[in-house]
């Protein structure tokens, strides 16, 4: 290690070490769609309930930036029904106050089909295709998006969702698996309790909070002794193709580790969102991150040298950042 690298190591660690303050906002809309049954409406709703209380009393994400749809609109908490037309304005009311790069995360429970190759949701009313969706999160194009959709048969809305700053997951490998599935129970206890955390970096990613499911799934079914009838699946580069181990490293879960709904507690969190004039630089900070980020990822497949050369020179503008941001933030 050189010199520099030194110092730019000693100057950014803590930033680069420790949990990022991040200058997005974080919008969440969950959608329990048509349960087929009293059990199943009891189930769903209860998973969806947990999961916006955690989202608002655990993870800080403001009550009005939280959308709860289901087929019952008197439903405790509900804000609006879950048919194709509430859906849609759930998302395009998200689309005209996110700012670009907000997080918005889309949780869906309920029941799906797939049929001829296309895989629907079912829903009260006109049940919605993996296409109509994918249209809808073309107007998120600015935003970074998740959308988890634990229905049975939700497999095959991977390849139509898949694409640039998305996060596709989904509760079975494809269309066949359609028996119903308990893979949103066990995602939103991840949110929800506190056995997810696996880096105790005090926030639940996104790739956290898939690999607690996951295994939490397999645990279930060894447990009771059943043929496991459900495969999740998690997609984040893009190439339609989701993976049931995701390797950051070498594929997907890259984005998926950098996506949280808390805002790290630390300090400049409280002036970042109150200074306008740090608000640039905590952006350009995180960008600055999320390439260390991704380059540390990329590291197998490059030249030794170039892999160093770029780590130094972003380690050193990022280090740069830091003492910038340290500046303003001490300044009376």
């Amino acid at each position: 290690m050189t010199g520099l690298r030194a110092v730019a190591c000693a100057l950014a660690i803590g930033v680069s070490s420790a949990p990022a303050a991040f200058p997005q906002q974080s919008h969440v809309i969950v959608i329990t769609g048509l349960s087929g049954g009293p059990d199943y409406a009891q189930r769903f709703g209860r998973w969806a309930g947990e999961f916006v209380d955690a989202a608002e009393k655990r993870w800080s994400v403001p009550r009005s930036s939280i959308a709860y749809l289901s087929e019952d609109s008197t439903r405790a908490g509900v804000t609006g029904r879950s048919s194709r037309e509430g859906i849609e304005a759930a998302v395009a009311a998200v689309a005209q106050r996110a700012r670009p790069d907000d997080v918005v995360l889309i949780l869906i429970l309920g029941h799906g089909t797939a049929q001829g190759g296309e895989a629907r949701l079912n829903l009260p009313g006109p049940d919605m295709s993996a296409a109509d969706f994918a249209k809808l999160l073309d107007r998120l194009s600015a935003q970074r998006v998740a959308l988890i959709n634990a229905a049975s048969a939700s497999g095959d809305f991977v390849g139509p969702l898949s694409g640039k700053n998305r996060t596709i997951v989904t509760a079975t490998r494809s269309g066949g698996e359609k028996n119903e599935t308990i893979f949103g129970e066990y995602f939103v206890h991840a949110f929800a309790g506190e056995g997810a955390d696996a880096d105790k970096d005090g926030q639940v990613s996104l790739l956290e909070a898939f690999t607690y499911a996951r295994h939490e799934v397999a645990r279930f079914y060894q447990s009771e002794n059943r043929l496991q009838t459900e495969h999740a699946l998690l997609d984040d580069n893009g190439d339609g193709e989701g993976s049931r181990e995701p390797e950051p490293s070498t594929g997907d879960g890259a984005n998926a580790r950098r996506f949280v709904l808390a805002r790290a507690q630390v300090a400049g969190a409280d002036a970042e969102s109150s200074d306008p004039a740090l608000a640039p630089l905590f952006a350009e900070r995180r960008q600055l991150e999320e390439q260390v980020a991704t380059l540390r990822g990329r590291k197998a497949s490059m030249d030794s040298t170039a892999y160093e050369t770029e780590l130094e020179r972003l380690l050193v503008e990022l280090a740069t950042m830091n003492q910038q941001i340290r500046a303003k933030e001490s300044r009376p």
